[in-house]
């Protein structure tokens, strides 16, 4: 158990690594394992089968697989709803489906539509009426990223166009020492620090030039170990009140409106 109060993990999945046939079986799994590593809350998305441009069809069944495994375990999981801005339409009835009329939490989005295009901004509008975070997948690959996958940059234009809008900059863009200077002044956007190799010095980086309230803990499971992603924070050369921020409390202020909203307890 680690020697926090609060533990939540802002990034994790239902893939096949997990044991069970089911979501919710294999969400019990993923409990099983984190909890373990004294995790107490889960943020899942993307469906048990990924799809990197699903159409309509296919982003309801993703987002049908994580509420089975948020109605299985309510006090554990906690969803965000998983959109494709080429089809916005059906994005935005996905969103009202799964947070205004479900028990999601978020939005996410990943490698489909970079998040610098205008087809974005109705999606955004619609996640800050309804007061939830947009999760968006980032990267810098030195191959070269995929045509409609974002980085950081991209994440910064957004805020510009909504400054008001709660964004995470998700892995850090995969290249922190880039990402972490092009998302600085857009106070607006957190990085999640999960899903890459546990470098030392990214946690750091973060705390320093975005302040350790910008800063979420995210592991990436089970593509990535819990273990290897703590130790990005409780490894890290920064102070104990902001390991606690970065390993929960961040997320969980992040969180707090819209699970007021729904009744969620903390």
């Amino acid at each position: 158990m680690l020697p926090y109060q609060v533990t939540w993990d802002l990034h994790t999945h239902l893939t096949r690594q997990l044991r069970g046939k089911t979501p919710a079986e294999k969400a019990a799994h993923l409990i099983e394992v984190g909890s373990r590593h004294g995790i107490e809350r889960f943020c899942c998305y993307m469906g048990v089968e990924w799809n990197t441009n699903p159409d309509p069809e296919n982003l309801r069944k993703q987002n049908d697989d994580i509420l089975e495994a948020v109605e299985a375990h309510p006090d554990r999981m906690m969803g965000f709803v998983y959109l494709n801005p080429k089809h916005q339409a059906e994005s935005l009835d996905e969103l009202k489906r799964c947070v205004r009329d479900g028990p999601m939490v978020g939005v996410k989005l990943w490698v489909s539509h970079r998040c610098s295009e205008p087809e974005l901004d109705p999606i955004v509008e619609l996640a800050m009426e309804f007061g939830v975070p947009i999760f968006q997948h980032t990267w810098i690959k030195t191959t070269g990223n995929l045509p409609g996958e974002s980085t950081p940059d991209d994440v910064a234009r957004l805020a510009i166009r909504h400054p008001e809008a709660k964004l995470i900059c998700g892995h850090t863009g995969g290249n922190w020492e880039a990402a972490i200077p092009a998302i600085r002044d857009f106070s607006n956007i957190s990085v999640g620090i999960g899903g890459f190799d546990p470098t030392a010095g990214v946690t750091e980086m973060a705390v320093r030039e975005l302040g350790a309230e910008r800063v979420l803990f995210g592991s990436d499971a089970p593509g990535r170990a819990f273990a290897s992603q703590l130790a990005k924070v409780t490894g890290a050369d920064i102070s104990a009140s902001q390991k606690a921020l970065i390993l929960g409390e961040n997320l969980k202020r992040l969180l707090e409106p819209v699970m007021l909203g729904k009744g969620l307890t903390q």
